[in-house]
């Protein structure tokens, strides 16, 4: 394995605790403590006090008290902190990678040309856009009226992300709530929060006010669900599953909060019987795997027309056996392990359990030579019908099914034929064909001749099962901010024609 030297001390840099508040790091106190575990070694790096319902309490006191001084600032003060914040960020790069492979065991590469480069264009991105805040211009649509909108804060905001992505979550959590002038109280997954915390104490060095951005680290039926249910929060944020975000909607409802939810995915990779076969079969390994298949993007269900479907599973295959896994920290390594045992075992049941009734053609087994991590092959499933467990639920592993279709309606039917909608993708040479792909399956995203690419500037967010509202670009602004309208009379008469409704007579 890696020399432990290189890898990021959490012990060290996080002894006095895993909760930021107020602008200091703390210690927890529901009285339990959690172990942040290295998914590749299966060795604790990080045990640390969870946060309890006092932690949370703090952390929105902090917020609340934080909340008129930023929500007062001008768009252009806000945009100068979060500027400062970029270029912390980017000073910091090599901790941030290190410390996010370290508790989610992605390959280093994965970190540092993916994770934490689109973290910091992500805050770039907010810094810009919190200059443009701008509501419908003025106009007097009455006649006899001016009116503009407004666009104000909501408030405190409680967020709660997962641990797939722990940086780049934090992230979209954050940065579009800050940006237009809100507080913020994140609660980071159990298993991974150390990139949250670097992320807070970036943002403190930045010379963002404290308590603009609080960090609890707790259980969720503990602090999670003490935190959406707050009576000072006014908004709250959630990505994880479908069943967990139901839970939470029931939560807010009760207190009639403004709710955000991204959930999950399974994402269709439909793929015409014009495609470069060979762009499609990349596209779908690469897009499978992925953070080793722990993303609600993943291409998931690759439906693939006849002509093309025996040619694709082979060479698909093939090119899944290439794929080496290993060590994340070392030179050479493409996949890392799944974040925890526990996944891994859940990953394989769900292989182990459609040897009965489809096709496993490569992977589905645990490597011999990593077994102390949480490792699992690639794997490719074929010939799985469309109603089966493995083609219906989500996975979050490296899996890819591989089913055949006949005509372009049935390809789009069964593309669409999941509780989900959050992405997918089209493939295809002919534009008519890509763009009917694009109008007809219902996904927050749809790539063509792609899948995975994401950018700041764009919205990510799902249709149906997959949840409501938008996270990054300027469209996220619609779920952090009240819209206001503002009408001013422009005749200066006392008595209104419209008075008469209700005394007098014209």
């Amino acid at each position: 394995m890696h020399n432990p030297g290189h890898r990021f001390q959490a012990q060290d840099r996080f002894a006095d605790g895993a909760q930021y508040i107020a602008g200091r790091p703390a210690k927890g106190t529901s009285g339990h403590t959690h172990a942040v575990v290295d998914p590749a070694t299966g060795d604790e790096v990080y045990t640390y006090e969870l946060a309890g319902t006092a932690d949370v309490d703090a952390a929105v006191a902090a917020a609340r008290a934080a909340f008129p001084g930023w929500a007062g600032a001008t768009p252009g003060e806000r945009s100068d902190s979060l500027h400062r914040f970029a270029a912390v960020l980017a000073d910091r790069a090599e901790e941030l990678a290190r410390a996010e492979s370290l508790q989610c065991g992605k390959p280093l590469k994965l970190t540092r040309e993916f994770d934490v480069p689109g973290t910091i264009d992500n805050t770039a991105f907010f810094a810009g856009a919190a200059r443009h805040l701008q509501g419908q211009a003025a106009g007097e649509y009455s006649g006899d009226h001016t009116s503009y909108v407004r666009r104000e804060p909501i408030g405190v905001v409680g967020s709660i992300a997962p641990w797939n992505y722990p940086l780049q979550m934090a992230a979209w959590k954050i940065l579009p709530a800050v940006a237009a002038g809100n507080t913020i109280v994140l609660k980071p997954a159990e298993l991974t929060p150390l990139t949250s915390l670097l992320f807070a104490e970036a943002a403190t060095e930045a010379g963002i006010p404290d308590g603009v951005i609080n960090i609890v680290t707790g259980a969720g039926r503990d602090a999670g669900e003490h935190l959406v249910g707050h009576p000072d929060v006014a908004m709250t944020s959630f990505t994880g599953s479908t069943a967990v975000g139901k839970r939470v909607a029931e939560i807010a409802t009760a207190t009639v909060k403004r709710l955000h939810l991204e959930l999950g995915g399974k994402a269709p990779f439909v793929v015409f019987d014009d495609a470069d076969l060979e762009a499609a079969v990349h596209g779908a390994v690469a897009g499978s795997l992925i953070n080793t298949g722990q993303d609600c993007t993943a291409a998931t269900r690759a439906y693939v027309q006849r002509p093309l479907y025996e040619e694709f599973v082979r060479q698909a295959a093939d090119l899944m056996a290439s794929v080496r896994l290993g060590d994340p920290f070392a030179a050479g390594t493409d996949l890392g392990p799944l974040i925890s045992h526990a996944q891994r075992d859940r990953v394989a049941g769900f292989v182990d359990r459609a040897r009965g009734y489809a096709r496993v053609v490569t992977g589905g087994e645990i490597p011999r030579e990593l077994k102390a991590g949480a490792y699992y092959r690639p794997t490719l499933v074929a010939d799985a019908p469309q109603d089966s467990e493995i083609v219906q639920s989500e996975i979050f592993g490296p899996v890819l099914v591989v089913l055949p279709f006949d005509s372009d309606d049935e390809g789009i039917r069964l593309a669409n034929d999941t509780p989900y909608g959050l992405a997918a993708s089209a493939w295809s040479r002919d534009v008519y064909r890509a763009g009917r792909a694009t109008r007809e399956i219902k996904a927050g995203c749809v790539w063509v001749n792609d899948h995975i690419p994401i950018i700041s500037e764009m919205p990510h967010g799902g249709y149906k099962a997959s949840g409501f509202g938008k996270d990054m670009s300027a469209y996220s602004f619609e779920e952090y901010t009240q819209i206001k309208h503002v009408m001013f009379d422009n005749t200066a008469v006392a008595r209104k024609d419209w008075h008469r409704t209700i005394f007098g007579d014209r």
